[in-house]
């Protein structure tokens, strides 16, 4: 089912960024992002009262790089480091990556279609250019996950990645939604991925509205086709908005 209009008031609104704001790309380090979100996502922060932020996978200061001169509010690393409104960087305890990125790194050297994107107190091992591999990828992120304590496995689209167990996008969303200016604000929450249904769970049970970009099986009741189908969606809404 395609999303109702954003209301004029009292919304909050939260992005996943790979996927959802930007087209899945052959490496991480390639994705494009289009003029138009660089236009809408300040005109959205504005007309609800500066309660946008995004939600990712990434790093709080790749998010910054790619949606610059933007500097938006942000929960990186799955939450593992959230940026508020306030400008302020917070991050929950790391924990130390050393025995599994030696294993990851020594699996990696063998395979070289693969790509170990390296994050705080996080990795990710990334099989978009080699699928047939994909066992062969979480068997060996189970096996570096049991040599650090703390850290959870969770596979996306093409990619196994290890994080702190505490982060998740559910408890990201929560956090901003006790902090000015989202607090009190119905959430919109949009993403495209398994590592998005946390989030979904998360602002569903806060009477909020999920969107769920692309295909595939999600908690959430409304769907948009890709990232493109989102920007409409997004310009739409500010045109009728100032019309």
């Amino acid at each position: 089912m395609h999303p109702p209009p954003l209301p004029a008031i009292g919304c909050a609104l939260f992005f996943d960024f790979d996927g959802t704001l930007a087209d899945i790309a052959a490496t991480p380090d390639a994705v494009v992002v289009a003029l138009t979100v660089l236009r809408t996502l300040p005109l959205l922060q504005v007309a609800h009262g500066g309660a946008l932020a995004i939600v990712s996978g990434r790093p709080v200061a790749q998010i910054d790089e790619y949606l610059q001169p933007l500097r938006l509010p942000v929960a990186g690393v799955h939450g593992a480091e959230r940026r508020g409104a306030d400008g302020f960087l917070r991050r929950i305890a790391l924990p130390e990556l050393g025995p599994a990125q030696q294993l990851v790194q020594g699996f990696v050297a063998l395979h070289p279609a693969l790509q170990l994107e390296m994050k705080p107190g996080a990795m990710a091992l990334h099989y978009r250019a080699a699928p047939e591999l994909e066992d062969a990828c979480v068997d060996v992120m189970t096996r570096a996950q049991s040599l650090v304590e703390g850290l959870g496995l969770m596979c996306g689209k093409r990619v196994v990645e290890l994080k702190p167990r505490r982060a998740n996008k559910g408890a990201a969303v929560a956090a901003f939604m006790e902090e000015a200016p989202f607090l009190t604000r119905k959430p919109w929450v949009f993403g495209d991925d398994v590592t998005d249904e946390a989030a979904f769970e998360a602002v569903l049970a806060m009477g909020g509205v999920a969107v769920k970009v692309g295909e595939g099986e999600s908690l959430a009741p409304f769907r948009l086709r890709d990232p493109a189908a989102l920007h409409a969606w997004m310009e739409q809404g500010l045109q009728e908005k100032f019309a």
